[in-house]
C-alpha cells in the first residue's frame, strides 16, 4: 500500500535523509519513546488540517484513519522505525493523533510460553 501521492513525491522521498524529517532529533517533542506495537489513530481535526502538514506527518495522518501500529507506519511509509516514532510522538504532542499503548502486565516480562514457541519456530527453519 502506497500513501505517496504521485511519482514525483515518491522519487523525492527516496532522497530525503531520515534526520531531515525529524530535524536531527531522536526523541519526539513529548520526549516519550513509544513502543513499536503502539496503535495510532488520527483525530478528526487532523484529517481537516492534513493538507497543511509537512509530507511525512500528512502521510501518517492519512494512513491512520483506522488503528495502525508504529511498526506498520514505518513499513508503509518506508521510514526508519526511529523516525516513525518521532513523527508519531510529535503528532501526539500536537494532539493530531491518539496513541494507544500496549498494556503491560504486572511483571512487564514476556510470556515464557510465547518465547518458547518463537524459539521452536526459529529452530524449525
Amino acid at each position: 500500500m502506497s500513501v505517496l501521492r504521485d511519482e514525483g513525491e515518491a522519487v523525492a522521498s527516496r532522497f530525503v535523509r531520515p534526520y531531515t524529517v525529524t530535524s536531527g532529533r531522536t526523541r519526539s517533542r513529548g520526549d516519550e519513546l513509544l513502543p513499536i506495537e503502539t496503535l495510532v489513530v488520527s483525530k478528526a481535526a487532523a484529517q481537516l488540517r492534513a493538507a497543511a502538514l509537512p509530507p511525512p506527518q500528512r502521510r501518517v495522518v492519512e494512513l491512520c484513519g483506522s488503528a495502525v501500529s508504529i511498526a506498520e507506519i514505518s513499513a508503509a511509509l518506508d521510514l526508519p522505525l526511529g523516525v516513525a516514532r518521532v513523527v508519531v510522538g510529535d503528532l501526539a504532542a500536537d494532539e493530531l493523533v491518539q496513541v494507544h499503548r500496549p498494556q503491560a502486565d504486572e511483571s512487564d516480562r514476556p510470556d515464557i510460553q510465547l518465547l518458547e514457541r518463537v524459539l521452536n519456530g526459529l529452530q524449525s527453519l
